[in-house]
């Protein structure tokens, strides 16, 4: 049985909110790589390496029902598919930078030597 959104943030908390929405190793890079422009699979599989494809399938399905990405398909003689950054997804930008200086500055204390 799948949990209902209430029970994994009972008091409603846009921190608990927007860290469920990219919660992820890969979602947050996704995010990233798509921030500039529309990409096809393969290049976001290349650049994302080493991502299985199983698992980058199943982050853009995620971020796509999330309404983050947004999945384009182009009928030509080949399938042409991109995916691209909602303008909600886009607007993820900047807590996205903001935890990059967050943890540029901080992470590399925290690691055990």
């Amino acid at each position: 049985m799948k949990k209902s959104k209430y029970s994994e943030n009972p008091l409603g908390c846009p921190v608990v909110s927007t860290l469920s929405l990219i919660a992820g190793k890969w979602k947050p890079m996704v995010i990233h790589v798509l921030i500039d422009k529309p990409m096809r699979f393969g290049k976001l599989k290349n650049l994302m390496s080493p991502i299985s494809q199983k698992v980058l399938t199943e982050q853009l399905r995620e971020l796509e029902s999330s309404h983050v990405v947004q999945r384009d398909v182009f009928d030509e003689k080949v399938l042409n598919v991109t995916y691209s950054l909602t303008d909600y997804g886009k607007s993820l930008a900047p807590v996205l930078e903001a935890l990059y200086l967050w943890g540029e500055i901080n992470v590399p204390y925290c690691k055990q030597e």
